[in-house]
């Protein structure tokens, strides 16, 4: 294989993990939907099963938080044929309502992806989160999200900016 089809399948495998992030902050499950194997799975620790059921688990418990961003590190891809091998740090921030107020939660850790290109095309066969640490905190956010004048916001839903944003130019 020569080293511009290594690099294309590298680049394809990383916007995967970006789409998911992507999929997970607006809690679009038809985003996830389509960068998963049908028969693929995922092992979140608190949740063992297939990507479909995941997804279908983890958009209810994501939409009781009010702001979630899955910030994604590093990215190392091994390629070999049509499979390769991922491991892609994120920095996961959730904002929530905790019985004393605001709750502030940041996990980080690494997802060990595994991705398998069939009929031509790259999706997730298997996501394993591993952990490294955690960070819990009361919620400092200030803004004014109800008078927001020319303050832009992010929104959980396709009322987000980016899907105008980028609407024609790039696939959901």
């Amino acid at each position: 294989m020569d080293r511009l089809n290594i690099v294309a399948d590298k680049l394809e495998c990383t916007e995967l993990v970006t789409r998911v992030a992507r999929g997970i902050d607006r809690c679009d499950a038809a985003i996830l939907e389509k960068l998963f194997h049908p028969d693929a799975t995922d092992d979140h620790g608190i949740f063992v099963g297939t990507a479909s059921d995941f997804i279908a688990w983890v958009i209810p418990l994501l939409q009781t938080m009010k702001r979630t961003q899955h910030v994604i590190g590093q990215v190392l891809i091994e390629v070999d044929g049509d499979q390769a091998a991922g491991e892609s740090y994120f920095l996961a921030h959730h904002q929530f309502d905790g019985p004393e107020g605001e709750v502030f939660m940041v996990a980080a850790g690494r997802y060990l992806d595994r991705f398998e290109k069939r009929n031509g095309n790259w999706k997730i066969s298997h996501r394993h989160a591993v952990y490294d640490w955690n960070s819990t905190t009361a919620s400092t956010d200030n803004f004014d999200r109800d008078t927001p004048g020319t303050q832009a916001f992010g929104a959980r839903d396709h009322s987000d900016a980016s899907y105008t944003h980028l609407a024609g130019i790039a696939r959901p």
